[in-house]
């Protein structure tokens, strides 16, 4: 019997574990036995994907820069990029916003579920919007914009959180790679790709433990859900949520992987199957950011020049699937709280949604304090997060997957809209490795 293939095996270790948790639940005990002695080890799986993903941004992006041929390349595949980026999430928070307004999810929670579920979770949520709160105290308008140049890079690597200061110093590296001789940077340059190798043959001995980390994972979700009767009242809203970014993806990135990426959007999302596991499992772009870099430049055949640009800092700056999230959720939240909102006021959300993505730490919870910065923006209360906060995880993990799928496709378009010449195209009858 050959061996299993690596989606296989997550999808394996994923059933597994959701059978162990739902029967954990059923006894008492069961849960903690759990949460003590099998969620650690994909604690552990999580905190080995953190650890490689500041080394992955620093070579992939300097060897991907310091790959092209001059500033104008780098600057025209940059203006592209963002510009796409810009562009999708926009649409995404769009999306968000014609569906919650069309299903109206909010008119479906009765006032004693709506009690309840501000009650149980309200304590929570405080500590998220003081958290959010603090980080937003004193911040002028281009405050984000300082964030950016760090004044300490090696402080920057400390912290995760801290990935735009380290993709800034990154990128600064390879534009002086590119700016100088050859023959002057060739010793540094043989250093970089040496260790581009070496980071990504770690990345494939921590893949090693995938399935047992999600095994681990997925079996902690379900044993430490809340009871069954709170997310079937917020079935409607996630249904929303779920429509949204069904529709985002298999309609807005269908269209753009067709018609700019030239490919079949079935064998686009068949490639990425193991990075959108992984990303479901995670609920952090970061941490998939190895795997998916590997599916887009294997599977997808985009040109390492490429991908090593637009994938590290499309983890940090696009955020699509969490972007339509904050618009469903705010609306949802005022619509349940009594607050109607003017056009003026969605509109706001739009931009605030598509600004607070920029730069917004590519981990596990991280739209729940962009949601803090939105729904203030619109002058709804925080607190209100306390009726979705629930259901955050299992449609975090969701908008993670999309978050995924939308960088990778961004990085197929623009390979196959930037000049090189060299990049073979799939045939319609190309396996796919996975």
């Amino acid at each position: 019997m050959g061996k299993m293939a690596l989606h296989w095996q997550i999808l394996l270790g994923m059933g597994l574990g959701i059978a162990l948790g739902l029967t954990a639940a059923q006894f008492a005990g069961g849960s903690a036995l759990v949460v003590d002695w099998i969620k650690p080890f994909g604690t552990i799986f999580i905190n080995l994907l953190k650890l490689i993903a500041i080394p992955l941004i620093v070579v992939s992006l300097i060897k991907g820069v310091s790959d092209l041929k001059d500033m104008t390349q780098l600057s025209k595949m940059g203006i592209r990029t963002f510009g796409l980026y810009i562009l999708t999430t926009v649409l995404a928070v769009t999306v968000g916003l014609v569906l919650v307004n069309l299903i109206q999810p909010g008119n479906f929670i009765g006032e004693d579920t709506r009690q309840e579920m501000l009650t149980s979770f309200g304590g929570d949520v405080q500590l998220k919007v003081d958290e959010a709160n603090q980080t937003q105290e004193g911040r002028g308008p281009l405050q984000p914009l300082v964030e950016v140049v760090p004044e300490n890079i090696v402080g920057s690597m400390a912290d995760n959180g801290n990935m735009l200061q380290v993709i800034f110093f990154s990128l600064l590296v390879g534009v002086a790679m590119i700016s100088l001789p050859g023959e002057r940077v060739a010793a540094f340059k043989k250093v970089s790709d040496s260790a581009n190798e070496i980071v990504l043959r770690i990345v494939d001995l921590i893949m090693l433990a995938a399935p047992y980390g999600v095994f681990a994972l997925m079996a902690a979700l379900i044993a430490e859900a809340p009871s069954f009767d709170v997310f079937k009242a917020l079935g409607i809203y996630a249904l929303t949520v779920v429509l949204g970014l069904a529709f985002l993806t298999y309609g807005v990135y269908s269209f753009f992987i067709f018609f700019l990426g030239k490919m079949n959007p079935v064998d686009f999302f068949r490639a990425l199957i193991p990075a959108q596991l992984l990303a479901f499992s995670t609920s952090s772009s970061a941490a998939t950011l190895p795997v998916t870099m590997d599916c887009v430049e294997k599977n997808l055949k985009v040109r390492k020049d490429v991908l090593s640009f637009v994938l590290p800092i499309g983890a940090t700056v696009n955020m699509d699937g969490t972007c339509l999230y904050q618009g469903v959720a705010a609306v949802f939240i005022a619509q349940v709280l009594g607050y109607d909102l003017t056009l003026a006021q969605q509109l706001s959300v739009i931009v605030t949604a598509t600004l607070a993505s920029i730069g917004a730490a590519a981990v596990p919870g991280a739209g729940i304090l962009m949601l803090v910065i939105v729904l203030e923006s619109i002058g709804v209360s925080p607190a209100g997060i306390a009726l979705i906060y629930a259901i955050d995880r299992p449609l975090d993990m969701l908008r993670t997957v999309v978050n995924v799928s939308g960088d990778s496709m961004v990085a197929l378009v623009m390979d196959r809209t930037t000049s090189s010449g060299d990049t073979p195209e799939l045939p319609a009858d190309t396996p796919v490795e996975l």
